[in-house]
């Protein structure tokens, strides 16, 4: 970088607290022109809090703004919205997708920039009379989804899509823009396949060689060496290292960014005895379920009582399928018995009144009332379904809130979970997605249910929390005599915490295999269907 030239931008003794809660401490960081800036950290320790400030976030205005300066190519700058940041040349892909979903993939990346052409009638009744440009459109999504280098339908509808390539399209709407200087992407590879994840990496490495710098925050710390040029820990919502991406590496970064160091667990021992001594407790036969972007055609298999069974494979092959089928939220078909009793499908009421309990991947969408209190996310599963947490008067005439049972339980999750909190009466929304990931755990736990669905537990959780999540899952297990069934896209968690895991591809069960089994014979099982 030349003397004469200023920095891209560079933010400047950062500050920002909610609700009297100081998040941000001091916050400095630079990035040059090109640049690949990797932001690490545990989840609440300020990373999407510091992004947002950059992005001009409603939410940072509504809370009081933030002190400290934000330095663009020289210039102070205090946008009042996203659109003044987008418009210095600013784009930021958040973890949650902001898509339409009846809209297509080239609709959605030109979405308020669409190219026009004159109408007969333009000159009587101005621009507003102008129709689309249909074929520049569909040119500049195609250039823009080319310069990922990957392979996206231009005209398919988001409703439609994998989620993987909800996610390409995001991020090819950002590069859409003539005028985009600085690439903010906030966890893009959590939902990606381990090939659409390669490609990304690549894509970035585009942006930087054509001058666009990026800032990429993910948990996956191997991607963070493979493709940024230095790494900025944050800690309790301060810088604790920055250092060149050559110069460190994962177990350094690990324990800087939870003050510990965080052992890797081999695969969860496998008793075969105890398993065979174990009755069966749910069997799924035939099951197909009508879920886009998921291929559940004919899956069967049975889980034992007490156990823990890990379900894995390929993004799309049919994993999140099978519980978001089973609990009723897809339109389902096949045979679920329950303790030798049948489960009727399409009956999501049925499933809990059955003791079931599901965690979805989408936290947001299906998880949480994001408005509400964590005192009323926790509870208010239990009250509707099964009258807990209520006080009766007059023989059950009245029944009110036991607050003190509320608050009781919210605080032992809390504690349990670490779910990084000002208090039990804190909205969900204002957690970061890692910690809502918690909360929406702790509304199934307080459920006491006697079959357990987990979707993605861990999506978007930094490495010290994943451990935790893992940890306190086990825990329930063991301790409540709760069956477990987890769905995740990181074998190695399948094999740190399950007893067996059985492996999905085309659509079918393509083998259950004990978690001791190698990497290798699973991953043959991942690829042996695969459509």
């Amino acid at each position: 970088m030349s003397n004469d030239k200023p920095r891209l931008l560079e933010m400047k003794n950062i500050q920002k607290d909610f609700f009297g809660n100081q998040v941000l401490t001091d916050i400095n960081l630079s990035v040059d022109e090109g640049e690949v800036v990797g932001l690490v950290g545990e989840n609440g320790a300020g990373k999407s809090t510091l992004m947002r400030i950059l992005f001009g976030a409603d939410m940072i205005r509504e809370t009081g703004g933030y002190g400290g300066d934000v330095v663009l190519e020289g210039k102070t700058v205090r946008f009042s919205s996203p659109f003044d940041a987008i418009a210095a040349g600013i784009g930021m892909v958040h973890q949650e997708f902001s898509l339409i979903p009846g809209f297509t993939t080239t609709e959605n990346i030109l979405l308020n920039r669409e190219p026009t052409k004159k109408s007969v009638v333009h000159d009587i009744f101005g621009p507003r009379m102008n129709t689309l440009n249909r074929s520049e459109m569909d040119e500049r999504a195609a250039n823009a989804i080319e310069m990922m280098g990957v392979s996206v339908d231009r005209k398919m509808y988001i409703n439609e899509m994998p989620v993987g390539h909800k996610q390409f399209t995001e991020i090819a709407r950002e590069l859409s823009k003539d005028q985009l200087k600085l690439l903010i992407l906030d966890e893009p590879t959590a939902v990606l396949t381990e090939k659409e994840a390669e490609a990304l990496l690549a894509s970035i490495r585009g942006m930087s060689e054509r001058g666009i710098a990026v800032i990429f925050i993910t948990h996956r710390l191997q991607e963070i060496l493979s493709v940024c040029d230095k790494v900025v820990v944050m800690r309790d919502g301060r810088v604790v290292s920055e250092k060149a991406a050559k110069d460190t590496n994962v177990a350094e970064i690990t324990r800087q960014m939870v003050g510990r160091s965080v052992e890797t667990s081999s695969a969860a021992p496998h008793d075969e005895e105890a398993e065979k001594e174990r009755k069966t407790i749910l069997k799924v036969d035939r099951l197909w379920v009508d879920m886009p972007g998921e291929i559940v055609r004919d899956v069967s298999f049975e889980v034992k009582e007490g156990e823990i069974l890990g379900i894995g494979g390929l993004a799309g092959q049919g994993k999140l399928g099978i519980p978001n089928g089973i609990m009723g939220l897809y339109q389902a078909g096949g045979t679920v018995t329950f303790e030798g009793k049948q489960i009727p499908l399409n009956s999501p009421r049925q499933c809990l009144d059955s003791s079931f309990a599901f965690v979805s991947e989408d936290r947001r969408g299906v998880g949480l009332l994001l408005e509400e209190s964590l005192e009323w996310n926790i509870a208010f599963p239990a009250m509707q379904i099964q009258n807990r947490f209520l006080r009766n008067y007059l023989g059950g005439l009245i029944k009110w809130r036991d607050e003190k049972a509320i608050k009781e339980i919210t605080d032992k999750y809390i504690d349990e979970l670490a779910i990084k909190c000002t208090s039990s009466k804190q909205k969900a929304k204002e957690l970061s997605g890692g910690n809502q990931q918690k909360v929406c755990l702790a509304k199934a736990f307080a459920l006491n249910p006697r079959l357990l669905f987990v979707s993605e537990p861990t999506r978007g959780i930094d490495v010290g929390a994943k451990a935790l999540v893992l940890e306190a899952l086990k825990k329930f297990n063991r301790e409540s005599g709760v069956t477990i069934v987890v769905v995740s896209s990181e074998l190695e968690e399948l094999r740190q915490s399950c007893d067996r895991i059985a492996i999905v591809s085309g659509g079918r069960i393509a083998g259950i295999l004990p978690a001791s089994a190698s990497v290798e014979d699973l991953g043959t099982l991942m690829l042996s269907q695969v459509i």
